[in-house]
């Protein structure tokens, strides 16, 4: 059994530029902004990612980290589509692989059990086939003859990812409506990283909660982070909602002046910059 609590630089810190980075959550809902935040303090570029987007994906993309971005949408949820993305989409400052949630997901259960690619109906007699030349289809070798689309695998080379609870272990437990996903990109990841809302002994894990929101188990996890409202400003239901007037901002300033405000030094100072900026707006 091995303690892998660390900080948010020290994971970011185990990354590499031109990597393959799963992340996730879904749209504006429990993503590891905390970690993403680190990650926009390092000199880490040239990234493939990987995620139901939402402002991780704004904030990498706005910051020139993406290379290339796979994903099945990019979106605010209460802002339909996520403003840096667009902008740097329309300046053809990132190249992009969109195909159906489903597909999507299926590709992740790929690379979690280490499959070339796994066949799926989704995609059939739609344009994802026609933006995505690269795919191929496959044929039942049973007597039903049905034609497939073979999703690839969405191998990463590590995840990040936001729970509600975790242990020093690496035991990663959330408590909202929805899993997201987030065992799958550990799965499908060599190295995954967990940040959490709090750092708890393994038994409270347990206590309160039914066993099916352990979802992340240890032998997938490289690094356990322990970062209080570290999904801010995305909702980590039921610790806190949305953050909807600060996103707003968000979607709405430019971005060198957001990011000279709030992202220009530690977490701690970005917490208190949020902070502050509610105190003005009473």
């Amino acid at each position: 059994m091995t303690d892998k609590t660390m900080t948010a630089e020290e994971a970011v810190g185990r990354l590499r530029s031109g990597m393959t980075l799963g992340i996730g959550g879904w749209g504006s809902r429990r993503k590891p902004m905390a970690l993403v935040r680190a990650l926009l303090r390092s000199e880490i570029s040239d990234l493939t990612v990987v995620s139901y987007g939402g402002p991780d994906v704004g904030l990498l993309a706005a910051a020139g980290k993406i290379r290339k971005l796979v994903t099945a949408f990019v979106t605010l949820d209460s802002i339909p589509l996520e403003p840096h993305f667009r902008t740097a989409r329309q300046n053809g400052a990132i190249d992009l692989t969109e195909i159906d949630e489903a597909m999507f997901m299926w590709g992740l259960h790929a690379a979690a059990n280490r499959l070339p690619f796994l066949p799926v109906r989704a995609g059939i007699g739609s344009d994802v086939m026609r933006v995505n030349p690269a795919l191929r289809t496959v044929t039942s070798p049973y007597d039903d003859g049905e034609e497939f689309v073979a999703v690839p695998a969405l191998r990463l080379d590590a995840a990040l990812v936001h729970l509600n609870r975790a242990d020093r272990l690496g035991n990663g437990q959330y408590l909202g409506p929805d899993p997201y996903f987030d065992d799958l990109f550990c799965e499908a990841a060599d190295t995954a990283y967990v940040s959490c809302e709090q750092v708890v002994e393994t038994a409270e894990l347990t206590k309160s909660a039914p066993p099916q929101s352990l979802l992340v188990k240890r032998h997938y996890v490289t690094g356990v982070i322990e970062t209080p409202n570290g999904a801010h400003f995305t909702s980590c239901a039921p610790d806190y909602d949305r953050d909807e007037a600060f996103q707003r901002v968000y979607a709405a300033t430019p971005w060198p002046e957001f990011a000279g405000r709030f992202l220009s030094g530690s977490e701690k100072a970005y917490q208190s910059a949020v902070q502050t900026w509610h105190e003005e707006q009473k």
